[in-house]
């Protein structure tokens, strides 16, 4: 079974940090891309980032360039996104997903409230 198990989320003022980890199981984490999205409540899902199954390459949403960073440890099986300079607009839920023999697989996610 796959199992994507997200970590981290919290409340945190704005200009703070978090660091999301991903917990995964029940494939070879490390043959796969992954990927960050977060859908604030009432709005659609957003692309955050992505980053290479070997770590090598990453991309990056305009709106968290330069803030967050995708990260990730094979030998662990784990994906990480530290968020820097946390914005309001920032708040919500956070999951990761990759795509397995072209099905999309998703965890149940971390919520990350930023706010005063």
């Amino acid at each position: 079974e796959v199992q994507l198990q997200a970590s981290g989320g919290g409340l945190v003022q704005p200009g703070g940090s978090l660091r999301l980890s991903c917990a995964a199981s029940g494939f070879t984490f490390g043959s796969y891309d992954m990927t960050w999205v977060r859908q604030a409540p009432g709005k659609a899902p957003e692309w955050v980032s992505s980053i290479n199954s070997v770590g090598g390459s990453t991309h990056y949403a305009d709106s968290v360039k330069g803030r967050f960073i995708i990260s990730r440890d094979n030998a662990k099986n784990t994906l990480f996104l530290q968020m820097n300079s946390l914005k309001p607009e920032d708040t919500a839920l956070y999951y990761c997903t990759t795509i397995l023999d072209g099905s999309p697989q998703r965890g149940q996610g971390t919520l990350v409230t930023v706010s005063s």
